[in-house]
């Protein structure tokens, strides 16, 4: 283990903790948030490059895509069964009801989907935690505990983020629901983590990812009926 590669791999994780939960809210990051995310993904890749981390370090290369996809089919599309079933059981629907969505007309929902769930949280996320981080850690950790750490910074980059929607939902940001959220999304990590791992390929974490995210936003549209509800009740 080199001090460069140390030096490194904590510069990552600082700046990865601190990311969302800093000038993540800014009304001017927001509304250029794909094209910001996009941006800050070439940086860090060019940083992890310079570095000394290669293509397979990341999990980029294409002969490990068909592996990637493979691994992540079942995961995926068991969880694509549960939104739908979440969306189809009366009893279920209220959990789906979140108004940073409800509020958004179809066409809005297709913009979610389409351009800034995928370029602007999933490619971004998945490049920088199971990917340079991931790898960066690999270098002077043992491989759980280069997982334990990428998840833990991963549940950290969502305290903002959670504090931003339950603040939309009405709800105030109390430390147990944002605690319980940090967490979700750590042990979410160590899934997506674990995948990226096994396959060697990105594809996996990111596949299961966009399942995730679009799935939860096209089911909770679903269940808000053809109207939208307006983003202020």
């Amino acid at each position: 283990m080199s001090r460069q590669d140390a030096a490194f791999a904590a510069a990552v994780a600082g700046v990865l903790a601190g990311y969302n939960n800093t000038g993540g809210g800014h009304p001017c990051r927001q509304r250029w948030y794909p094209v910001t995310n996009l941006g800050a993904t070439g940086v860090l890749l060019a940083a992890a490059a310079a570095s000394g981390l290669t293509a397979a370090d990341l999990g980029l290369t294409a002969g490990r895509l068909p592996a990637g996809l493979r691994c992540a089919a079942g995961p995926a599309g068991a969880l694509a069964s549960a939104w739908l079933v979440l969306a189809a059981a009366p009893a279920t629907r209220p959990v789906l009801a979140d108004r940073r969505i409800t509020g958004l007309s179809w066409p809005q929902v297709a913009y979610q989907v389409l351009v800034r769930i995928p370029v602007g949280t999933v490619l971004w996320e998945e490049t920088a935690f199971r990917g340079v981080l991931q790898a960066a850690l690999r270098r002077v950790l043992p491989g759980p505990a280069a997982i334990a750490v990428t998840s833990g910074v991963f549940g950290i980059w969502h305290i903002g983020p959670t504090i931003a929607a339950l603040r939309s939902n009405g709800v105030g940001p109390a430390a147990g629901p944002v605690a319980a959220a940090v967490a979700g999304t750590a042990a979410a990590g160590a899934v997506l983590s674990w995948l990226r791992d096994r396959s060697g390929s990105l594809a996996a974490p990111v596949l299961l990812h966009l399942t995730a995210n679009c799935g939860a936003a096209l089911a909770a549209r679903a269940v808000a009926g053809a109207r939208p509800i307006p983003a202020g009740r």
